[in-house]
C-alpha cells in the first residue's frame, strides 16, 4: 500500500513539472517571435538613391531615403517637439584576409522643428549633434511636407578625403539613416524604447567606383 501511495504521489508531481516546464517554453516562444517580429519591423525606411562621386574635393555622397512619418512624431511635432535624424556613412577598404577597415566616417545631424507661432518649419544641419548653442546651417520651410522632403534628401556631401583613398584598393561605403531618439527630452525617450512607431531606419552599402564629377 505504501508503495502505490508513493508512487502515485511521484506521479502527480512530475506532470504538475510537466505542465509548468510546457508553459514557461510557450511564454518563451512568445517573447522570441514578438522580439523577431519587432526586429523585422525596425528597417521602416528605405534608400531609394545612393550615389557616390570621386570629385576634386573629395568622396561625395547623394542619397535619397523614404519613409511614412508615423502620426505619434507627428503630433510630437506639431506640439513644438523638435526631431533629430542623423545620416551615417562609413567608408571602408576591402581586405582579403580579414574584415574590411574602416578608412573614413562621417556623420550627419539634422534637427527638425515646428515654431506654433509663426507656423513655420526650420530645420538644422551640422555634422556634430544638435545643441542649445551648437553650430548649425538652418533654414524655414512654409510647409511640413517642404520641410521632410529637405530631410529626405542629401546632396554631394563629402564623408572622405581623397588622399585618403588607395589607387589600387577596392571599397564600398556603409550608408544608414535614422531617427535619433537619444536626442529627444527624457519622457520621450522612455515612451520611445522598444516602439515601432518611434523606429525610422534605413540603410544601403553600396562600392565606390572610379567616377568623374560632373
Amino acid at each position: 500500500m505504501d508503495s502505490v501511495t508513493t508512487t502515485g504521489s511521484i506521479t502527480r508531481c512530475s506532470t504538475r513539472r510537466g505542465t509548468g516546464f510546457e508553459a514557461a517554453f510557450r511564454a518563451v516562444l512568445v517573447l522570441v517571435l514578438a522580439l523577431v517580429l519587432g526586429l523585422a519591423r525596425a528597417d521602416t525606411g528605405e534608400v531609394t538613391q545612393l550615389r557616390l562621386e570621386r570629385a576634386d574635393e573629395g568622396v561625395l555622397l547623394s542619397a535619397s531615403v523614404r519613409f511614412d512619418m508615423p502620426a505619434v512624431i507627428d503630433d510630437a511635432l506639431h506640439k513644438g517637439i523638435p526631431m533629430f535624424f542623423v545620416a551615417e556613412a562609413t567608408l571602408l577598404r576591402d581586405r582579403w584576409y580579414w574584415y574590411d577597415k574602416q578608412v573614413a566616417s562621417a556623420q550627419r545631424h539634422m534637427r527638425l522643428s515646428f515654431q506654433p507661432l509663426t507656423r513655420r518649419w526650420r530645420l538644422q544641419v551640422s555634422s556634430q549633434p544638435i545643441g542649445a548653442t551648437g553650430l548649425a546651417l538652418g533654414q524655414s520651410f512654409e510647409t511640413q511636407e517642404e520641410a521632410i522632403e529637405a530631410i529626405k534628401h542629401i546632396a554631394r556631401w563629402k564623408i572622405a578625403d581623397l588622399g585618403e583613398l588607395e589607387t589600387d584598393a577596392k571599397y564600398s561605403v556603409d550608408f544608414r539613416y535614422r531617427l535619433d531618439v537619444s536626442q529627444l527630452p527624457r519622457p520621450f525617450q522612455i515612451g520611445a524604447v522598444g516602439h515601432a512607431d518611434w523606429s525610422i531606419s534605413a540603410a544601403r552599402t553600396q562600392r565606390l567606383a572610379v567616377e568623374t564629377a560632373r
